[in-house]
This record gives C-alpha cells, structure tokens and sequence, in this order.
C-alpha cells in the first residue's frame, strides 16, 4: 500500500487508509478552527479543529490517535456561526475513523456519535 495520498498526507504505519479516493460525505463541512481538548480513556490531547459537520470532525494535533478508539470532546461553536445570539458549547462522544500525517501534525479524522448542547 502507498503511504502517501493523492491528497499530500503520509499515512501512519498501523492506521487505516480511507476507503477510497472518493469518500461519500453524509454532512456538510464547516472549515472551523476551534481550539479543543480530545479525551481518549485517561489521556488528554489538546487539538484544533480544522472542519466541523454534524456527523463528524477532523482535528489537527501533535500526536496520532488510534483507528477505533472512542473519544470525549465539547466544542464551544461561535454564535455567529450558528446564527444564535451567544456561542453554544456542545459535549461530543465519538470514535476516530482515520488518523494521517501532514507536515508535523496529525491530521485524525472522528465520528460524532452523540452530543449533547450545555446550558451555560
């Protein structure tokens, strides 16, 4: 298999490429970048957004996570975004789906299992 991808990203050894060239998108794509703490079982990694849709997340961080491994998020969404007055943070459980190198980031791609808005 090619580690490298017609994209310009570096696949890491023991993480799964995505299924094809052509991936089906279920949502649309928000280019965000929010700064965000990932929580994966006791570990913590802080992280940026790099796109945000209701189904799922790509963030950006220094280190790779595991295909398959759930993870804890909340995501503070601007207001002007959302069209809401005031900014609304959501609570996000998921599972990470690809994980890829692109310069010195990880680049690990998630699904938004369930989420939850917090009363603030």
């Amino acid at each position: 298999m090619n580690s490298q991808l017609k994209s310009g990203l570096s696949l890491l050894p023991g993480h799964a490429a995505p299924p094809s060239d052509r991936e089906v998108r279920c949502a649309v794509r928000f280019p965000l970048m929010l700064p965000v703490v990932v929580a994966c079982g006791s570990q913590e990694h802080t992280a940026f957004t790099r796109n945000v849709s209701a189904s799922g997340v790509l963030f950006e961080m220094a280190d790779p996570l595991k295909v398959g491994e759930n993870i804890h998020f909340s995501l503070r969404m601007p207001g002007a975004v959302l069209g809401t007055p005031h900014d609304v943070l959501v609570d996000c459980q998921g599972r990470v789906v690809r994980c890829s190198m692109s310069q010195s980031q990880s680049q690990v791609a998630a699904t938004i299992d369930d989420y939850q808005f917090v009363e603030q």
